[in-house]
């Protein structure tokens, strides 16, 4: 039993971590050392956009992330039913402007 106290971490979580950023595009970039991942909110009609939230990972733990997060989908489809994946962007990437004229 005292083991297991032992290997015990204890993670904090801050009420504005807590509320989340919301991401609708994730650009992945990689060294070879480390992979990192921009995390940005894309809005309609705007055709500028920050990057909200940037986490950087070594290899291994992308590789990690990567296995929890097909888990995870594998999970959640076998109780939701098949995501629609679509191979084109859900937001047409002219941003929903006027188009540029010379």
């Amino acid at each position: 039993m005292a083991d297991k106290k032992e290997n015990q971490l204890n993670i904090e979580l801050t009420e504005d971590v807590a509320e989340g950023t919301y991401s609708n595009l994730a650009i992945i970039t990689h060294s070879n050392t480390e992979f990192v991942l921009d995390f940005i909110r894309v809005m309609p009609g705007i055709p500028k956009a920050k990057v909200k939230s940037r986490i950087i990972l070594t290899p291994e733990h992308a590789k990690r992330l990567l296995h929890a997060l097909e888990d995870n989908v594998a999970k959640y489809e076998a109780a939701n039913g098949q995501i629609d994946a679509r191979d084109e962007p859900p937001f047409p990437m002219n941003f929903g402007g006027p188009t540029a004229q010379a």
